[in-house]
């Protein structure tokens, strides 16, 4: 089965509830790390996505400019 794909804002969300799930004082040390390591991975897959992005904002950015050079 496919796997659907989480938009960045989605993750940016996900990052959120899990900051806010570490700030609690009554979380144990198991899920502090379940969540650290959630939250690691879920930050890693959106600066993925924003590299991503700059690099087709950079590429969209010198086609136009080579276009109205012409």
């Amino acid at each position: 089965m496919e796997e659907k794909k989480e938009k960045f804002e989605d993750k940016i969300q996900s990052i959120e509830s899990i900051i806010q799930a570490l700030s609690q004082e009554h979380i144990s040390l198991e899920e502090s790390l379940k969540l650290y390591k959630e939250g690691a991975e879920k930050i890693k897959e959106a600066t993925s996505m924003l590299e991503k992005a700059e690099i087709l904002f950079q590429e969209i950015k010198k086609e136009n400019l080579e276009t109205s050079d012409e």
